[in-house]
Order: structure tokens, then C-alpha cells, then sequence
């Protein structure tokens, strides 16, 4: 996918130091009430301890695509004006910036979506929200991400898909499952996220062990990305022999209670709110 914006105007970090008019902070509020009062499925959020412009977020790939089970981190940041302006977004799932998981995500951390302005195509309007954008995020997850690519519709070289999908069913367990529940990379991920994360292993254990199980015959073999992106080999092997251990350091940590739903929104003093919250509440955040 070819650059079409300034490669620096995407990253959240823009907005550091930045004054956020009350507008916007009422606004940023009523979008994280809107989440934690009625949950998409998948996708979980926690507002940043120290600033309310800044929220983090996990989404979960979706059953029956590669990224099953999948636990994707995203940092989201809101400019002073908004909801006149669209959020930034950055994607931190990426093992340190070398694993790119989607035509649309880049291992820079980039997200292209034409409603942030980082591609063509419907612009953003006021009317969307920090659920909307999520949700668009949580739709280029899908079981051929291969055709997210501007011009592929078809392919290119016949099994192109297969191969695409192989290269992100691997790299899914392998750093957006093995990886995220580790924090390999050491990410500033929330307790809440954290804890969402680490019970989303639980519930799809069997779902990780039998992905690395059916793809055993290809461990070793050398990744061919149809995009040219430079990868290593597949290790199916050494994924399988890691699951276990992390299954049981959980269980013991979880029990029987892995159950990941949205986590509560911190409080001032960054004590988890153990309530639901009204809008009003959270004035003082």
C-alpha cells in the first residue's frame, strides 16, 4: 500500500502537549461510557490513568479467520478538537515494529483507514465515535486479508491468499498470542488490558494448541509473503512447546474465573472503579 499522507501525522504522539478544549473531553467521556455500558464483542478499552485523551484498547481476532484469537493493542489519542477531527491511532502488536499483520496495519504502527485520514474514501465525520473506529479496526481482521490490499481483488499468482493467510495464522499465535500474554516487548498495556489478555488465552487454549498441531508440517519452512515483506520460518514447534506452560502459570493465577468482559474505567487515583459509572462521574477524571 503506497504512501499517501505525511508518514508522521498518523502517530498519537503528535498530540503530546497538547490543550484539549472541554468539548472534547466531554465528548472523549460519552464515547468510553458508550463502550463500557454496551460492549461490542471482541473489543475491550481502558482510558489512559493520567490522560483522558489517550485510551488504550485490545481487540480479539475473530473465530474462523487467522487472527483467531488474536489480542491486537491499539493507542488511540484524541486532538483538541475533536469530534471535528478524527482520533489517532497506532497499532502495537507488532513485535518491536518487524511483523506487519494486514495490508491496512503496518508494523510501524500505522493504521490506515480512510475515516482517520490515513487513506482514501469516506472522510470522518463528527457523528462517528472511538466505537465506530474500533469496529473499522476489528473489520480488516478478516479471513482474507489478502484482498484488503488496494487492487488485489483477485490474485496475483494463484495461492497468493493461502500463502498471505499461513504467514498471519503463524504470526498471530506467535506474537499476538504468545507475545501479547508474555508482553515480550514490554508495553505500556493497562492492569485491566492485561488481564483481559490473559484470560482471552485461557478461553482459546485449545483453539492455539490446535492451530500449531494442524500447521506442524510446515515448521522450518520459509515464509513467502506475496507482498514481498521480508519473514523468517515458520516455528510450530517451538509455539507448541511454549502454550503449556503458560496454560498452567494462568490457571494457576485464574483459576476457573477466566472470563474477559470490559474492564471498569479508573478512577482519579487509578483504583478500578468497581460500579457502573454515570457520565457525570467521570467529570472530575
Amino acid at each position: 500500500m503506497a504512501a499517501k499522507f505525511h508518514q508522521t501525522s498518523w502517530d498519537p504522539s503528535t498530540l503530546n502537549n497538547v490543550s484539549i478544549s472541554q468539548q472534547c473531553m466531554i465528548r472523549v467521556k460519552r464515547d468510553i461510557m458508550a463502550i463500557y455500558k454496551d460492549p461490542p464483542p471482541g473489543i475491550f478499552v481502558v482510558p489512559d490513568e493520567k490522560d483522558m485523551t489517550m485510551v488504550h484498547a485490545v481487540i480479539t481476532g475473530t473465530d474462523n479467520t487467522p487472527y483467531e484469537g488474536g489480542l491486537f493493542y491499539f493507542v488511540i489519542r484524541f486532538p483538541p478538537n475533536y469530534p471535528i477531527e478524527a482520533p489517532k491511532v497506532k497499532f502495537m502488536t507488532t513485535a518491536a515494529g518487524t511483523v506487519r499483520f494486514n495490508p491496512n496495519l503496518y508494523s510501524n504502527g500505522k493504521v490506515c483507514l480512510s475515516i482517520l485520514g490515513t487513506w482514501e474514501g469516506p472522510a470522518w465525520s463528527p457523528a462517528q465515535s472511538l466505537e465506530s473506529v474500533l469496529i473499522s479496526i476489528q473489520s480488516l481482521l478478516s479471513e482474507n486479508p489478502y484482498f484488503n490490499e488496494p487492487g488485489f481483488d483477485k490474485e496475483r499468482n494463484k495461492g497468493d491468499n493461502a500463502k498471505y493467510n499461513d504467514i498471519i495464522r503463524h504470526e498471530t499465535l506467535r506474537v499476538a498470542v504468545i507475545g501479547m500474554v508474555e508482553n515480550e516487548c514490554f508495553l505500556a498495556i493497562p492492569k485491566q488490558l492485561q488481564d483481559v489478555i490473559e484470560q482471552t488465552f485461557l478461553n482459546y487454549y485449545d483453539s492455539y494448541v490446535t492451530t500449531a498441531e494442524k500447521n506442524s508440517h510446515m515448521n522450518n519452512a520459509v515464509m513467502q509473503d506475496p507482498f514481498g515483506e521480508r519473514r523468517g520460518k515458520f516455528v510450530y514447534k517451538v509455539l507448541a512447546q511454549r502454550l503449556p506452560p503458560i496454560r498452567e502459570k494462568l490457571k494457576a493465577k485464574w483459576g476457573d474465573q477466566a472470563n474477559p468482559t470490559q474492564p471498569v474505567p479508573p478512577s482519579p487515583n487509578g483504583d478500578c472503579i468497581p460500579e457502573p459509572l454515570e457520565l457525570s462521574d467521570l467529570e472530575d477524571m
